[in-house]
């Protein structure tokens, strides 16, 4: 491909300078393309030929409709930007070189001309993967619908106020009526009576008391009355439905007819089968300790196939310094006890030992005799390791929530003292924030582990005009996440003073950044400077205004160090020391980042 220079207002608008068409649509990570008036695709960087796997000589020169199956679609776009409206994130499809199609969606916009189109600047981004999970999310939403909704247990569901949001069929056909979403509340029968048939207020039934007292109620039975004047008995279990964070957002309730004890007890078994299709492992034994029944997560959990349990004693699976456990079981059992999370050994086919916790019931036939017992096993290993790592994922987030809401409680507390209009006060809040948001981003990629000092560096300074003269040099120094943050918004502040009053204001002078660590163990210290030469005659920074506040006093007390910020006649310099061990992710042994005469790259 020729390289060819094309006006970036071409691109981006009348206010960008030139700039390198080739390095641009080359080196992009975004997938991108120039599309003629006519729909004549004109350009494509690497990201987009990479994106659709097309060489630049099977898609440069062809019509972008050519790689639209839904034709309407493009023809949409076209119109648009001939009317001259801009387009974002429109959601389309493309059709890559190997047949497959990609889900994508189009932000694009015009240039024009005297008023007439000359070519549009199409961004595209790759949401397949994204399109593929919403699929299967809707799949996953109507499956479970679908299982609901065959259930012979009358179930529905409402919101906190008891408002109906939901019903499944046997919950109809139980009410011999339709309940009105949205309208009808706290039960979907006719009318709603006690067990001695007084009639129930709307707030003392079982529904009405689990929402305003916020718990499961059980045992409490009722009858209900159809529209065709009949009666059923019928035993309800209100149960509150809570969010992530314990907050009540509704109930389910499940009906019991107990006209039907016969109906009620396949209920019962087809639950239980719905149960031991479950990821935790179900077996079953006789009185004898003889496997009865075997689930595939039984399978899973202990290496024994169905065929090799069956038929065996359970206490294959209990280790020898356990074997008094079972018989202490089976007493238990024969009295009819439920045993519930026995937290105990169990022993693999291959040797290994598990953790689980058991929950041990007893198993009746039709008269009531107890036969047998059932088991669930989960392994809580993995249970207590997932609890652990999600109360620390909690705590993480919350500390992290704190942490930025106070940075800019602080940002807009100490911006309102210093501002002299609503308007200046809006700018630099704003500007402040969009500069934590920068430090915010990095951190997101890389996890929350930190990030470079090159990293944060080249983030603040990419908004500033002539960001990219900067100079950096120092080891490389992965920063914590609390010192990707305030030294981001130091040098937010060193930089916006520059591009006001010093050397990013003109075209003159050098800034350069250099760090280094001196001492050793645990008082080694980090030793980071800001100067500027050769620029214009410096200004201070708001004479103690808040840049002033963060590179004196802020930035440095929250990594435990202290700052200094000097004005020389054509230049400000800021300096930082600080304890290592309080600035510090990680450090590369041996490495040393230099940037001196590459500059930022930005």
């Amino acid at each position: 491909m020729s390289e060819v220079t094309f006006k970036s207002s071409e691109l981006f608008g009348e206010d960008s300078s030139e700039f390198d068409y080739q390095d641009f649509f080359e080196n992009g990570d975004v997938a991108l393309h120039l599309v003629s008036a006519d729909g004549v695709i004109l350009h494509a960087n690497k990201a987009e030929l990479d994106l659709l796997g097309y060489s630049a000589e099977n898609y440069v020169g062809r019509h972008i409709a050519e790689f639209y199956p839904d034709r309407d679609v493009i023809d949409d776009i076209l119109v648009r930007l001939t009317r001259g409206e801009k387009i974002t994130r429109y959601p389309a499809r493309l059709r890559a070189y190997n047949g497959s199609i990609k889900h994508v969606e189009i932000t694009s916009s015009g240039h024009f001309q005297d008023g007439k189109l000359t070519n549009t600047r199409c961004f595209t981004v790759d949401v397949t993967d994204l399109e593929r999970t919403r699929t299967e999310l809707r799949q996953q939403g109507s499956t479970y619908h679908q299982i609901v909704d065959s259930l012979p247990i009358a179930i529905y569901t409402t919101d906190q106020h008891g408002t109906i949001t939901y019903y499944n069929r046997a919950a109809a056909e139980l009410a011999g009526r339709e309940p009105e979403i949205g309208k009808d509340k706290w039960y979907a029968t006719f009318k709603l009576f006690t067990a001695d048939g007084k009639a129930l207020p709307l707030d003392e039934c079982p529904m009405g008391i689990a929402l305003k007292e916020n718990r499961p109620v059980r045992n409490q039975e009722a009858i209900g009355r159809r529209p065709d004047g009949s009666f059923f008995p019928f035993l309800p279990h209100p149960t509150p439905l809570r969010d992530e964070h314990g907050n009540l957002v509704g109930a389910v309730n499940m009906l019991l007819d107990l006209t039907d004890r016969q109906r009620a007890e396949e209920a019962r078994q087809h639950l239980s089968a719905i149960v031991e299709s479950s990821f935790d492992a179900i077996v079953s034994k006789d009185l004898n300790t003889i496997i009865k029944s075997w689930n595939h997560a039984a399978e899973r959990l202990f290496g024994y196939t169905a065929e090799e349990a069956i038929g065996k004693s359970v206490t294959m699976l209990i280790p020898d310094d356990h074997q008094d456990e079972e018989p202490r079981i089976l007493e238990r059992i024969r009295r009819g006890e439920r045993v519930e999370t026995l937290e105990t050994i169990r022993q693999r086919k291959d040797g290994s030992r598990v953790p689980v916790s058991l929950t041990i019931s007893p198993v009746r036939n039709a008269t009531g005799q107890i036969i047998g017992a059932s088991k669930i096993a989960r392994d809580i290993t993995s249970a207590k390791e997932n609890q652990h790592r999600i109360q620390m994922l909690m705590r993480e987030v919350n500390h992290r929530v704190k942490n930025q809401y106070s940075v800019i409680l602080s940002m807009i507390r100490e911006t309102n003292k210093r501002s002299e209009t609503p308007d200046q006060f809006e700018r630099q809040v704003r500007e402040r924030i969009m500069a934590l948001s920068r430090s915010h981003d990095l951190l997101v990629s890389a996890d929350w582990k930190g990030a470079t000092i090159n990293e944060v560096l080249v983030a603040q300074a990419s908004p500033f005009p002539r960001g990219e003269i900067i100079a950096l040099s120092g080891p490389s120094v992965v920063l914590s996440p609390n010192a990707v943050q305030y030294l981001g918004i130091a040098f937010h502040e060193l930089a916006t003073n520059s591009a006001k009053y010093g050397v990013l204001s003109g075209d003159d002078g050098g800034i350069s950044v250099t760090w280094n660590i001196t001492g050793s163990g645990a008082l080694r210290l980090f030793h980071l400077t800001w100067a500027e030469t050769d620029g214009p005659q410096i200004q201070t920074i708001g004479h103690g205004g808040f840049g002033t506040v963060v590179l004196k006093r802020v930035a440095p007390t929250a990594v435990g160090g202290h700052g200094n910020l000097e004005y020389g006649a054509h230049g400000v310099t800021w300096s930082l020391e600080a304890p290592l061990a309080a600035v510090e992710a990680s450090v590369a042994n041996g490495s040393v980042e230099k940037r001196g005469p590459h500059r930022m790259g930005l």
